[in-house]
């Protein structure tokens, strides 16, 4: 038995054999063509192009008919490559310098550039590298006439092994034939790993070793919770993981029973079930699991592999259709979280030795407010069709918070102006993440209506811990008694000012940090859809008394393992069936 770490991708545990399945092995061969043959060549590949194109846009529909429209979109990236004239000049340049076949030009260019991608320090630029890898092989073979590998025709269940995946091969996967898939390459913010939490299949990317270390047929367990994979399991851990399986479908079986109750402790304190989304198709899970509203909707979407910027209408109509369907519940914008691990197409961003501490999220916003206020428009026009708020990313300070506020009344005024109708008691938050702003909080609650706290990049920063990086990874520590105090003082600061505080990181969504939060007097839990059951039934498992006494006592403790041995006892006490 062998057991394999990597990067919990999509959640769940499968169970099966292995497949291996290699999209790469494409033999490209190399001749010398005559200045005459060119053309010929340069006709070859724009109908290698066209083919490829519609093979890219039949997914699309595929896609989109089965996830949604917005996940199609991710597949806009390949499209781009197809599409950029820019390129399409330098294989017909390279055409007659080299007068080599058009397979060998295209290859050796698309392979130029990958390598340039690949040594970025932006990882969402690095991680496009798959999409680009996809689009090579997919024209290369239309050039040489070869039938591309297909996830979609699979006559068994297996759990599927790759060195990578591409969007559009995640996209032909079938639940029923696919249990789960785990890759040598990749991160959390890959299309692949988006991709796979829609379809709800187990995945663990970024293992190096997985094709190296796992054989065809081999007999795999995967955690896409915990991001590992057994190899060949000894029968102990095949019957612990089925007990596992089991106990996880009963229990969420019966979570779900708790969707319409409130989210209210025994002596009937009420706090607020939100949900992140990513994309306006989530709405129907956030609906199924019995949100309250949307904690935190992440528009980046709207930016992303394109080569135009969203227009006013675009955006307005993605956020009127999600406020719209959650009314009277609450629907929290964030504004543009753009840079870090997320690129803007149109824009050619500098490269940046440390992107998530650059020029990002408010930063860039009012870098360009031209951008800003294209974004606020439609806000605040989507703000009559419902229960709409907004918040700042990344707010490091009151100066910043208050050029948003203003650039804000502006695009008010100008809209009043207009005669655009809006909500002019629509509240605006702003996120709490950066250390400074965790310690200026007491500054920055007058300027606004609520606090939201980002613990995902608060921990990062706090703990000078890069959250993606294996070699540091045991350094990320929520319970470390610096991220406890820091979230303490932001809620005690927040209701000290009269304002509700809310929290939409990781944390949120622990059962056992739960509890904890629940007694240092957090006000809305916001995660993902599928973590709010077992959150309510913690919280109408106890009463709030007893989860301040284990605030109180936690407060005290040392280090982030004594703190996680008190809790989960803690929780044990009160909900020992989310014990594991």
């Amino acid at each position: 038995m062998t057991s394999l770490k990597g990067i919990p991708a999509a959640p769940g545990v499968a169970m099966g054999k292995a497949l291996f399945f290699d999209s790469e092995a494409v033999s490209v061969p190399r001749r010398p063509i005559t200045p005459e043959q060119v053309s010929a060549e340069v006709l070859r590949f724009e109908e290698g192009l066209i083919k490829t194109r519609h093979q890219i846009l039949g997914i699309q529909k595929k896609v989109s008919e089965e996830l949604g429209q917005e996940h199609a979109e991710i597949l806009n990236a390949h499209l781009l490559v197809l599409e950029d004239q820019s390129l399409r000049e330098e294989i017909i340049q390279g055409l007659k310098a080299h007068l080599l076949n058009v397979e060998a030009i295209f290859n050796d260019v698309i392979r130029r550039h990958l390598r340039a991608f690949s040594k970025t320090e932006d990882e969402y630029l690095r991680e496009r590298t798959a999409d680009i890898e996809d689009v090579r092989k997919r024209v290369l073979r239309n050039l040489l006439g070869q039938q591309s590998d297909t996830l979609a025709h699979l006559e068994e269940s297996v759990i599927i092994v790759a060195r990578d995946l591409s969007p559009s091969e995640t996209a032909q996967m079938h639940r029923s034939h696919v249990l789960a898939f785990v890759t040598d390459i990749g991160g959390r913010t890959s299309h692949t790993a988006i991709m796979a939490k829609s379809l709800e299949i187990p995945a663990v990317v970024g293992l190096e070793v997985a094709t190296k270390r796992i054989q065809k047929g081999d007999f795999l367990i995967v955690d896409g919770t915990r991001g590992e994979v057994i190899i060949d399991p000894d029968p102990p851990t095949v019957k612990r993981y089925e007990v596992e399986q089991r106990r996880h479908q009963e229990v969420n079986r019966q979570l779900l029973q708790l969707k319409d109750l409130a989210a209210e402790t025994l002596d009937r304190h009420t706090v607020v079930l939100s949900a992140n989304i990513e994309l306006p198709d989530e709405v129907p899970s956030v609906i199924a699991h019995g949100a309250a509203g949307i904690g935190l909707f992440r528009t980046e979407f709207l930016y992303l592999n394109r080569g135009d910027f969203p227009t006013e209408e675009e955006q307005f109509q993605a956020y009127k259709t999600v406020v719209e369907q959650l009314k009277p519940h609450p629907v929290i914008i964030r504004t543009m979280d753009l840079g870090g691990d997320k690129f803007l197409s149109p824009l050619r961003l500098p490269s940046e030795m440390n992107p998530f501490m650059g020029w990002r999220a408010i930063r860039f916003s009012l870098a360009r407010p031209d951008i800003f206020r294209i974004q606020l428009r439609a806000v605040l026009r989507a703000s009559v069709a419902g229960n709409l708020k907004l918040m700042y990313p990344m707010i490091s300070g009151v100066e910043e918070l208050r050029r948003a506020n203003e650039i804000l009344t502006e695009v008010e005024q100008e809209m009043t102006r207009e005669g655009i109708p809006f909500n002019k008691d629509l509240e605006v938050g702003a996120m709490i993440e950066v250390p400074s702003a965790a310690m200026t909080c007491d500054l920055l609650a007058p300027e606004v209506d609520f606090f939201s706290i980002g613990t995902n990049d608060l921990i990062q920063y706090a703990l000078a811990v890069d959250r993606v990086n294996e070699k540091i990874a045991y350094l990320y520590e929520p319970t470390h008694p610096a991220i406890l105090r820091l979230v303490k003082r932001i809620i005690d600061t927040g209701h000290a000012a009269n304002i509700w505080v809310g929290m939409c990181g990781e944390m949120a969504g622990e059962p056992v940090l739960s509890l904890l939060l629940l007694g240092m007097g957090l006000d809305e839990f916001s995660t993902s859809p599928v973590q709010l059951p077992i959150i309510k039934q913690v919280i109408r498992s106890v009463e709030q008394s007893f989860a301040q006494s284990v605030a109180e006592q936690v407060l005290k403790l040392r280090t982030g393992k004594e703190v996680e041995a008190f809790l989960l006892a803690s929780l044990k006490q009160v909900a020992p069936v989310l014990v594991e």
